[in-house]
């Protein structure tokens, strides 16, 4: 059986693509993000672009517990919908985000 290890994690790399390309649409920074499925990829209302490494084990680990229990308390409380962590969101601020657990009401 393997052997889970912490893996060290290296700082978010934020790249500035300010005068390289225009503004990427909505559906052109998605197309990215599939042509680049081993990439974990977000960006920042100003348009830079967020690459992040992996969590490692140990933080994986944590969050699937959390998001177990989110799971749990969403479809007792039934009000909302919970996601996990490869669910982007556009923000009203035009950000790209994926945080690692969400919820969000039905009214929505």
């Amino acid at each position: 059986m393997p052997t889970l290890v912490a893996q060290p994690q290296p700082d978010t790399l934020a790249i500035n693509l300010d005068g390289l390309i225009a503004k990427i649409t909505d559906e052109e920074f998605l197309e990215l993000c599939r042509n680049n499925a081993d990439l974990r990829m977000e960006m920042t209302k100003e348009g830079d672009l967020i690459i992040m490494p992996p969590t490692g084990g140990i933080t994986s680990g944590i969050n699937f517990s959390l998001v177990v229990r989110l799971g749990v308390w969403a479809e007792k409380d039934g009000t909302g919908k919970g996601f996990e962590s490869n669910a982007l969101f556009v923000l009203p601020n035009g950000a790209k985000r994926m945080p690692d657990m969400s919820w969000v009401t039905l009214e929505r």
